[in-house]
């Protein structure tokens, strides 16, 4: 098989993270599934460049935004699939597997990966567990867990919003058959650990739910970082 996927990831001051997450990219390419890897950076002053140039990234800047950041990256994109990663996502071993069987044997619906966070107990797996409920039933992952999509299905859904928050809800509402892959991406839990499981998880509802009913991604992003 070509390599098909180029893999996009947002970035702002983000090397702890990537120190993490580019090392579980090596099983792709290892696979022969990945063509590029480009790094849609919003102005790091940290090591994020230096380690995006030592993985051989293509880079694309710009003004911070995660929808913006997300829209440059994957404008640049050459590969007939995107793999879209937020920095902190790490993909554990497998992930390689099941996305060379979805792209041989699937039948080219977008799809994404099994959430799980970098902590142990009950709360991260309840949190982790309802994601991949949501992912199933209602078809509504989000970016934490991944986006594997043809390139031309993602133009044709009109691609990410240039917004600070639910650029990742805005893009899979008008994706249609989102599946889930049997394989995990493991997400950090420091914003969760920091605001308390139970604050964090209900506050995020809430902005899912103002959202749905219209509100504001500006003044939900000022919410969200508060």
């Amino acid at each position: 098989m070509p390599a098909e996927i180029s893999i996009v990831i947002p970035a702002l001051n983000a090397a702890g993270g990537l120190q993490k997450s580019l090392p579980a990219l090596m099983e792709g390419l290892r696979a022969g599934l990945i063509r590029e890897l480009i790094l849609s950076d919003g102005g790091s002053a940290d090591a994020t460049l230096d380690l995006a140039e030592e993985a051989g990234a293509v880079l694309a800047t710009g003004p911070a935004s995660r929808g913006g950041q997300l829209k440059r990256g994957c404008a640049a994109a050459k590969g007939n699939w995107l793999l879209i990663l937020h920095a902190d996502t790490v993909l554990e071993t497998g992930w390689a597997d099941a996305a060379a069987r979805h792209l041989e044997q699937g039948d080219g619906r977008p799809a994404c990966f099994r959430l799980a966070f970098d902590a142990a107990g009950a709360a991260p797996a309840w949190v982790a567990g309802w994601a991949n409920l949501r992912s199933r039933l209602f078809k509504l992952p989000y970016g934490d867990q991944g986006l594997l999509i043809r390139r031309r299905d993602y133009l044709a859904a009109g691609g990410y919003p240039d917004q600070p928050l639910m650029e990742d809800v805005a893009l899979v509402r008008r994706l249609k058959g989102i599946i889930l892959l049997p394989a995990t991406a493991r997400t950090s839990a420091a914003r969760y650990q920091r605001d308390g499981w139970l604050r964090r998880g209900s506050r995020n509802l809430r902005i899912l739910l103002r959202y749905a009913l219209g509100a504001d991604p500006e003044k939900l992003a000022a919410c969200y970082r508060r």
